[in-house]
């Protein structure tokens, strides 16, 4: 990525989000910026639909949880989007912080979908509830587990019974007749 594309990202979200504590911090071939977790859907959208930036693939999304992290920070949480224009070959990561008591921030499945099966996997490991999100369930655990896995005080030699077989078929099956298979 050129010198160009990086400060052009950045002067457009200073410019459009002025009125948002936005932090910028350059690395070699990206930026990255930190957004208010309540802004995130308008703030992603505009980067998807602005022309001069169009990030058009949304590359990944994860969850980092903060807890014993050495440095404190107000919120435990921290939903990351790595995204990248396909048209202007320019990259972008945007870090939205969660609150650990709340754990809830506005889904961008209507934007990407690409984030709906990502957004499940960081409600079921994590916790965090996407908002709007069309079919926020689990997906890698079982629906009778209790905790999220991945979160830094989930009891790692925990163990649960689990009684009710557990099937992704509905999901198929709505697929499959959407897709005109059955």
């Amino acid at each position: 990525m050129n010198e160009e594309n990086e400060s052009i990202t950045v002067n457009k979200l200073k410019n459009n989000f002025s009125e948002l504590a936005l932090s910028f911090e350059k690395k070699t071939d990206y930026d990255e910026v930190t957004v208010p977790g309540e802004h995130i859907f308008s703030i992603l959208e505009f980067l998807k639909n602005e022309p001069d930036l169009a990030y058009n693939f949304l590359m990944d999304l994860g969850v980092v949880d903060y807890l014993k992290y050495p440095l404190k920070r107000p919120e435990r949480f921290e939903v990351i989007y790595n995204l990248y224009s396909l048209d202007k070959k320019h990259r972008v990561i945007i870090k939205a912080p969660v609150n650990g008591k709340k754990s809830f921030i506005e889904s961008v499945s209507s934007l990407w979908s690409s984030a709906n099966w990502a957004e499940r996997e960081a409600f079921d490991m994590y916790g965090i509830t996407f908002k709007n999100h069309p079919n926020l369930r689990r997906i890698l655990n079982h629906h009778e587990f209790v905790g999220h896995p991945l979160r830094k005080d989930y009891p790692i030699r925990k163990r649960q019974s689990l009684s009710a077989n557990d099937s992704l078929m509905d999901e198929m099956e709505l697929r499959l007749k959407e897709k005109g298979l059955k």
